[in-house]
């Protein structure tokens, strides 16, 4: 099967719909969380989330911090000033849908998906070597998906030495999966690897490879959007630098 996998759409609604026309026709998309937060369009984002057919949808701990089960102080200011926004917005149907999500780690064969780690699946950040080894104990497939740090790439284990490399990737070249490694296919709504470029990824059951993707939208629009929302301008400039 050809999957398609994303994460961390943030309410921008152009991103996404970037995506989803790049992938081009898939048998299933995984989304890894937070379709809420920082952008100005969370209603239309979760409708279109929502008619994608042969879906499995993660809560994030923005998601998680909207529908009132995370405090929004555990956020700095900026991000606060957004989900109380997008907590005033949404509609009772929108909520809805949050509420029919899970955060916890979800087995799909051979893959473990979660938000932020298998350790913690809603908070913990992997951003480093250190931080996968200590992730790699704790899922029993031979691979996971992860989201939350906007940051595309791979973390592999060589289980012989007990060493993790951070594997190199080049966007539009599928890499050959093999035990043992935590991928992400990074942001769509909102990259931190200094490519403003909407990220996902495509992830062949069959031949087992893992497609790291970037597609460019429309970047001035969603930086209006924001403005006009009276949300923070932080969040406006950096979409179009990627951090």
């Amino acid at each position: 099967m050809r999957i398609l996998v994303i994460s961390d759409i943030h309410a921008n609604y152009p991103a996404l719909e970037a995506v989803l026309k790049d992938a081009g026709a898939v048998d299933e998309t995984w989304c890894l969380g937070d379709l809420v937060g920082y952008g100005p369009d969370p209603n239309a984002v979760i409708e279109l989330i929502r008619e994608i057919p042969n879906l499995t949808c993660l809560l994030g701990n923005h998601d998680v911090a909207v529908l009132g089960k995370i405090p929004f102080e555990a956020f700095n200011g900026d991000a606060r000033r957004t989900l109380t926004y997008h907590e005033k917005v949404l509609t009772a149907d929108n909520m809805e849908f949050l509420r029919s999500l899970q955060s916890n780690l979800k087995v799909r064969e051979d893959v473990s998906l979660v938000h932020g780690s298998p350790r913690d699946s809603v908070w913990e950040y992997i951003l480093n070597t250190l931080s996968a080894r200590l992730n790699f104990d704790h899922f029993t497939t031979p691979w996971c998906f992860v989201g939350h740090s906007h940051i595309q790439c791979i973390f592999q284990l060589d289980e012989k030495t007990d060493r993790v490399n951070l594997k190199q990737i080049k966007v539009g070249e599928p890499i050959r999966l093999e035990p043992k490694l935590i991928a992400n296919p990074g942001s769509v709504g909102q990259p931190r690897d200094r490519d403003p470029r909407a990220a996902y990824a495509i992830y062949d059951t069959l031949a087992r490879t893992w497609e790291p993707r970037r597609v460019e939208y429309n970047i001035p629009e969603v930086q209006q959007r924001i403005r006009e929302a009276g949300l923070p301008e932080k969040h406006a400039v950096r979409i179009a630098e990627g951090w």
